[in-house]
């Protein structure tokens, strides 16, 4: 396994356990950027940001989960692609509008580009409408 294989592994499940940044920030350049079509991540352009939003997703919808489906390494271009479904129930307070007992099944792709060692950007292709859509949030 190579080590920019081994590093976004790492990065993926810290992320998507809701570790946070303090999980997070060992596999990561400093400063490293985020971007994402998705209307609900607009604002967000780093992936300390990221990684907090994800985190912060666990409070409304604590029974988060991920399916990892594949993973794909381009050594040539520095680039690691992950292929996972998220699913989840909103059942806590802290979501948009009160706990809609409403679960949610959304695939999505993280693409990691590598600057050395570590991450120095990500592109997240996600589909929020349809997410938001399954978990009654508008």
């Amino acid at each position: 396994m190579s080590s920019i294989q081994q590093t976004a592994e790492s990065f993926f499940h810290a992320c998507e356990s809701g570790k946070g940044w303090a999980g997070c920030k060992p596999y990561c350049t400093e400063g490293a950027t985020f971007s994402c079509q998705a209307r609900s991540l607009a604002d967000v352009t780093t992936l300390e940001g990221y990684t907090g939003w994800v985190e912060g997703l666990l409070t409304p919808v604590p029974d988060s989960s991920y399916e990892l489906q594949a993973f794909a390494v381009d050594e040539e271009r520095r680039q690691v692609l992950a292929f996972s479904i998220y699913r989840g129930t909103h059942t806590e307070e802290g979501g948009p509008v009160p706990p809609t007992g409403k679960r949610v099944e959304a695939e999505y792709v993280y693409v990691m580009r590598f600057d050395g060692d570590r991450i120095g950007h990500m592109t997240k292709i996600w589909d929020d409408g349809s997410s938001f859509e399954q978990l009654g949030w508008g």
